[in-house]
């Protein structure tokens, strides 16, 4: 297949989608398009098309509801990724997380590596693995790279909450999954997590199931 071909192969399996109203139906794990990778973005959809999917991909963001949602869990493998986060709860988890609020933002083939060394360990979910959360280990502190859906580089640094929502969705584009870096042993429903591990940091998780923080 031809690079126009691709592309247009894209573009009408993207149209397919946003002919239904409503938010996108969302890939649950097994399949395959969640551990391809993703390819980069180079206009494949045209501006008109990326602004309408982009919108799509919010809606379906909001109304999950998560904080990101990335093109491979509504089945379309290009690097593109939408995440926002109101950053509204108990203010001593918020605290602990350094969950601060993360503005809307369209990442167009995002990279990222990390600033220093620190790390930090918390309960994780996601849209493609529903009702169940798992504790990670990510980067503290992350520089980001890509561009926005007018294709303006971003080169920014980002920490806490906001840092972690940026890798999550970015392991996405390269067919990770949170579980496959995620501390197996705390695995629990959604149910466990808000009866028993809703604490500011997962330390009495660590300590009753069994696993390593760092």
């Amino acid at each position: 297949m031809t690079d126009s071909q691709t592309h247009t192969h894209l573009a009408e399996r993207v149209e397919e989608l946003l002919a239904a109203d409503g938010p996108l139906p969302i890939v649950a794990a097994g399949d395959p398009v969640l551990r391809a990778g993703a390819a980069p973005y180079d206009g494949q959809l045209g501006p008109a098309l990326l602004s309408r999917f982009v919108a799509a991909l919010r809606q379906t963001m909001h109304a999950a509801p998560g904080v990101g949602l990335a093109a491979p869990q509504v089945g379309i493998p290009l690097r593109i990724a939408v995440v926002e986060d109101p950053a509204s709860g108990p203010q001593e988890v918020m605290d602990a997380r350094g969950r601060t609020p993360l503005p809307f933002r369209v990442l167009l083939n995002p990279v990222y590596e990390p600033e220093g060394e620190a790390r930090a360990a918390f309960f994780e979910g996601c849209l493609s693995v529903p009702g169940w959360q798992a504790v990670v280990a990510r980067h503290a502190r992350v520089r980001l790279r890509g561009q926005d859906e007018h294709g303006r580089a971003l080169d920014e640094v980002l920490t806490g909450w906001p840092a972690r929502i940026v890798q999550h969705e970015t392991d996405h584009l390269d067919g990770t999954l949170y579980l496959d870096v995620a501390r197996l042993r705390s695995l629990s429903s959604n149910e466990a997590v808000a009866e028993r591990w809703s604490h500011p940091t997962p330390e009495e998780a660590a300590r009753e199931l069994g696993f390593e923080l760092s």
